[in-house]
């Protein structure tokens, strides 16, 4: 029976929003999106899963995964899939290729096997990778170049005068 005055105290890995995820060392996306979606604990998903923002998963995902944003995968999800993202924290269980953009972060008791392409690799103490790892350079704006045929102005810089000793110069003024 349902008891309004009962707390329950079983706690998930993480919490709901991106904002009250645990602050210790790199585990809060870089953004300040919140999460967009969620796999809760018993949920089996088969499929391709695209999507912008942050997506947390605590269940078992078989398929692909593709975004730009955030992907946290808690504790006891079990995912097999190709997953490409911006940033991955995980601390359950990856079969597949993983690549992100910006960084993977691998927190105890995180499992992945498979292939890892990533600029950025965190791995804590007690988790277990088997696999491959490639490490790539991040992605960075390129600034948009001006067409050629379209002349550029170059900025003229002046030669810069000889600065005189002060002597040198009331020596100069005596002389003259």
């Amino acid at each position: 029976m349902w008891q309004p005055d009962k707390q329950d105290n079983r706690r998930s890995t993480y919490p709901l929003s991106s904002e009250s995820l645990p602050t210790s060392a790199g585990t809060r996306p870089e953004s300040s999106e919140t999460i967009v979606a969620f796999v809760g604990k018993g949920v089996e998903f088969k499929g391709t899963i695209t999507y912008s923002g942050t997506v947390r998963i605590d269940g078992a995902l078989d398929g692909e995964i593709h975004t730009d944003g955030s992907l946290l995968v808690g504790e006891g999800a079990v995912i097999t899939a190709k997953v490409t993202a911006g940033t991955i924290v995980c601390m359950g269980k990856i079969t597949g290729d993983v690549t992100a953009k910006e960084k993977v972060k691998l927190q105890a008791p995180a499992v992945l096997s498979g292939g890892v392409k990533t600029p950025v690799l965190s791995i804590e103490e007690g988790v277990l990778f088997n696999g491959s790892l490639e490490m790539t350079q991040m992605v960075r704006e390129v600034p948009r170049e001006v067409p050629r045929d379209v002349p550029r102005e170059v900025p003229r810089v002046k030669p810069p005068r000889p600065v005189e000793d002060s002597e040198a110069v009331a020596l100069k003024r005596a002389t003259a």
